[in-house]
């Protein structure tokens, strides 16, 4: 992946992360560039959340690192957690609309389903399969509903067959 991930100076480049739910900002956040070539974006940034989140099956938290991989093509992306330690946690998946790099803002529309898979592979769960029920895309928008569900069974389908890492390479 060819990289525009250095300034003039030297500098890391940064980028500001817009993470967009049912028309909102839900959150925004600083991530420095690692690449992009184009189709694929990789910024690097710390947990970005107030506080601990814990799902029961993974805790995120002050320190985590996640490695977050957006497509300009795909509707999904996979953010690699690891630990203050650098210990891997896992990858967490969210099911967006294809990334939108304008000027220096990375814009995700997420739209509420999500994948989890575990360090070890042996947990993979889909998540906020609720939320996404409850939305109501799948009667005001079906199109992108179906796009939506169409990627979670393909990462889901990925996470069990051991070739999750190809997306990530």
């Amino acid at each position: 992946m060819s990289a525009n991930s250095a300034d003039s100076t030297g500098q890391a480049a940064r980028l500001e992360v817009v993470l967009v739910k049912a028309g909102r900002t839900k959150i925004r956040y600083e991530a420095e560039l690692l690449g992009d070539d184009g189709t694929r974006i990789v910024v690097r940034a710390p947990w970005a959340g107030e506080g601990v989140r814990d799902f029961g099956f993974v805790r995120f938290e002050k320190g985590d690192v996640f490695t977050e991989h957006y497509w300009r093509d795909r509707w999904y992306a996979v953010k690699e957690v690891r630990d203050s330690a650098g210990a891997l946690k896992g990858w967490y998946c969210d099911i967006t609309r294809p990334a939108v790099l304008a000027g220096s803002e990375l814009v995700v529309e997420d739209l509420d389903l999500d994948l989890w898979r575990s360090a070890d592979g042996r947990d993979v769960r889909r998540l906020d399969e609720d939320e996404f029920a409850a939305s109501g895309l799948t009667r005001t928008d079906p199109e992108t509903a179906a796009a939506a569900l169409a990627a979670l069974s393909e990462l889901e389908a990925l996470a069990h067959e051991g070739t999750f890492g190809t997306l990530l390479t």
